[in-house]
């Protein structure tokens, strides 16, 4: 019961906090917007912290699940807009509807996942790199070629039922998640993969199948943050899922390091608010809009400046593989260890007795 409890307190607390923030902030939707890029950033950062930082492999493709779940989300969305449930308020019904649409744009990503991660994870070395980067730009060429997803001009008329409310619920799930994981019998087994694969499998560990699994998982998050995307953008365009839409996502959890969930917390929301306070410092010290809206054209060579600054001065990621529980107030005490039955017999400050 006590299990239960713990498991639910999180959303406990996150349900009021964010109806209370939906209500703050319903009259300034830029806010908003912001706090949506943000969020989705988050979804995709932890989730490829799960592949790229648990399990030690390298997968620079999770543009293209995100898309897959954007566009299967998005279809299902317009075709589920003239419908609703009869018994549920319009509000809710929709909400259920978007609800569908992302479980089920995040369930064909996660087939997609393991389409991909069978095959190519039961390799070693940089197959994965080369299978997704390849799997990326196959789904930006195919959705730039359908019929039904718009070709180039891309998916337009996607009802905007993402809310702070709901993006943020995702974050929660998609966090507690990677939490558990890793505190369970399985992240165990991810982390041993990840530290030293060939002893992992020595002691009994079917790395292709925990493998397979996080990927899994991960591009099940990726579809659902795409989905989040589409939901709020309205309009979903393949220039949004490039390579180098992945490699934001990589750069994030590396300059958060490899493994911390909170470091990929840290850092996604920070490169994501960077542009905007870059603009908005351009704009109030030289009062051209024009050069402010520079900022998109100089902002992945900064990221690369800054990676590098950060690999110089800490390889390690700002976060290394901790998380913020695990330090200091936040961090658990550990139970006292049980006294010996050697010391326990004998008296305080007694030397031990040695029996002949």
């Amino acid at each position: 019961m006590g299990g239960v409890i713990r498991g639910l307190l999180p959303f406990a607390v996150a349900v009021p906090v964010l109806a209370a923030l939906q209500v703050l902030t319903a009259d300034a939707p830029f806010l908003v917007i912001l706090s949506l890029t943000v969020g989705v950033n988050i979804v995709l950062a932890v989730s490829l912290n799960i592949v790229n930082g648990m399990t030690g492999q390298f997968s620079i493709g999770h543009a293209g699940f995100m898309a897959v779940g954007a566009y299967v989300g998005g279809v299902l969305s317009k075709v589920t807009s003239e419908y609703g449930i009869s018994f549920l308020p319009e509000v809710v019904s929709d909400q259920v509807l978007f609800a569908l649409s992302l479980v089920v744009g995040g369930a064909v990503a996660a087939l997609f996942g393991f389409v991909v991660g069978l095959p190519s994870l039961r390799l070693k070395g940089d197959y994965l790199a080369i299978v997704t980067l390849g799997f990326g730009e196959i789904i930006r060429v195919v959705v730039q070629n359908t019929e039904l997803f718009g070709k180039a001009l891309g998916l337009s008329g996607v009802p905007a039922r993402t809310t702070l409310f709901s993006c943020w619920l995702v974050v929660v799930v998609v966090v507690v998640v990677a939490k558990r994981i890793h505190d369970s019998s399985h992240g165990r087994a991810l982390l041993a993969i990840r530290e030293d694969e060939i002893a992992a499998e020595a002691m009994g560990v079917n790395t292709t199948a925990y493998k397979v699994r996080s990927f899994v998982v991960a591009s099940f998050f990726a579809g659902v943050a795409g989905g989040v995307f589409a939901h709020y953008q309205s309009i979903v365009a393949p220039s949004s899922f490039t390579y180098v839409k992945s490699m934001e996502v990589v750069v994030m959890i590396v300059a958060g390091g490899l493994g911390s969930t909170t470091g990929a917390i840290v850092a996604a929301v920070f490169l994501t608010l960077l542009p905007e306070g870059l603009r908005s410092v351009l704009l109030a010290v030289t009062g051209d809009g024009a050069l402010a809206q520079k900022v998109e054209q100089i902002r992945m060579p900064l990221y690369g400046l800054l990676l590098v600054v950060l690999m110089l001065l800490r390889p390690q990621g700002l976060f290394g593989t901790r998380e913020l529980w695990d330090m200091g107030p936040f961090r658990k005490k550990r139970a006292p260890s049980p006294p010996s039955p050697l010391s326990s017999s004998a008296s305080p400050g007694a030397a031990p007795e040695v029996v002949r």
